[in-house]
């Protein structure tokens, strides 16, 4: 087993002077909000997510992560504001080039490699070159022993690694990821974030949620902390870690209540 990988040593191509390299960023949503029973659930005013190493999105529960996530997606419809692509209004042609993976994956009563083989058809690719994607990939996520086991019997690493696969078999610009370690055995957790560092290193904007700090300090380029709706802050990695700006930042990572 390869070993784990420092947050330190965690390199993506620096890409953020070649516009071309991701044509979906840079990502901006102003005046963003939510609402939901009567109560405003998300009030972000600005975001900007650029080219890079993955944006982890932190905060405790119930601060709109998740809902922040299927909003930026196109999952679910804003009360108001703006989502931007690279200059263009989110819409169909933006969505096509992204995938999402939840924290409970959601498979097709297939086997696991006409799971995969979907995807591919559902994006356009041909039949005739479709075999050789679905043998990468399954060896790439360590199933290709498993190529003919129905998919919805497989452990819950294998199903979120097959998940996981499903979504990057089409090379999506942007990954939204909502939890998808969560509950895992540290063996499968290092195999998802094998995955996810080989699709940043291939081009791919990961946009990620998570509660596990050692994760996030493993992958994480940038942190959005989020309390309440909203985005308390933003900021490298680095320096959230060792200086956060705010008081729910601190209270959080110190394992405190955030007020």
């Amino acid at each position: 087993m390869n070993r784990m990988i420092a947050a330190d040593e965690f390199k993506v191509p620096d890409r953020s002077d070649n516009a071309s390299a991701n044509p979906t960023l840079p990502l901006t949503a102003t005046g963003l909000t939510y609402s939901a029973g009567g109560r405003t659930l998300v009030d972000v005013g600005q975001l900007d997510i650029r080219t890079g190493a993955p944006t982890i999105i932190m905060g405790p529960n119930g601060a709109g992560k998740s809902l922040l996530l299927r909003l930026l997606h196109g999952l679910i419809e804003p009360a108001c504001g703006d989502i931007v692509w690279a200059g263009r209004q989110a819409g169909e042609a933006e969505r096509s080039r992204q995938a999402m993976v939840f924290q409970r994956p959601v498979l097709l009563r297939r086997s696991v490699a006409a799971n995969i083989d979907y995807s591919l058809k559902v994006h356009g690719i041909a039949r005739g070159t479709r075999a050789g994607r679905v043998a990468a990939w399954m060896e790439k996520a360590g199933l290709e022993a498993l190529a003919r086991q129905p998919a919805r019997t497989l452990s819950g690493g294998e199903q979120q690694r097959l998940a996981l696969a499903r979504a990057l078999c089409t090379e999506p610009d942007v990954l939204f990821l909502d939890e998808p370690t969560a509950s895992l055995d540290p063996v499968s957790t290092h195999a998802i974030e094998t995955l996810i560092r080989d699709a940043c290193a291939r081009g791919a904007k990961i946009i990620m949620v998570t509660h596990d700090l050692g994760q996030a300090k493993r992958l994480a380029g940038e942190i959005i902390f989020m309390h309440r709706g909203g985005i308390v802050e933003q900021s490298p990695a680095k320096k959230f870690f060792s200086s956060p700006a705010s008081g729910q930042a601190s209270a959080f990572l110190a394992g405190g209540l955030v007020l």
